[in-house]
């Protein structure tokens, strides 16, 4: 049982790798060689540090128009998946856009300066 799972397993994993390297092959076409966060450039020299992300984070949905994608570097790209698992797990998904404030400390300044 356990030798027919890694099979399974293997084989899951071959064909994951085969489309994302098809994608990406696509994307490298469509899109300028710079990283979409930190606009770090790259030639064919260190290209393999750029990879591919799918902006919804649903690695099937690939239109040929590349849509879905952006190009990111490898450390952008763990950063995305990173705040995107920190979201699920109930944080913020935006760090930026922290939430508006609820108490406002100036609210009886007034009455205190009357005093």
């Amino acid at each position: 049982m356990s030798n027919k799972l890694d099979q399974i397993v293997a084989q899951a994993r071959s064909a994951a790798a085969q489309r994302e390297a098809g994608y990406r092959e696509r994307a490298l076409k469509i899109y300028p060689w710079i990283c979409g966060r930190c606009r770090r450039e790259f030639t064919q020299a260190n290209l393999r540090e750029l990879t591919l992300h799918h902006r919804d984070h649903n690695h099937d949905n690939n239109p040929p128009d590349g849509s879905n994608w952006e190009l990111l570097c490898v450390y952008c790209h763990d950063n995305e998946h990173s705040r995107y698992l920190e979201a699920d797990a109930g944080g913020s998904r935006d760090a930026e856009a922290p939430t508006a404030a609820t108490h406002n400390p100036f609210a009886n300044l007034k009455d205190l300066l009357r005093k």
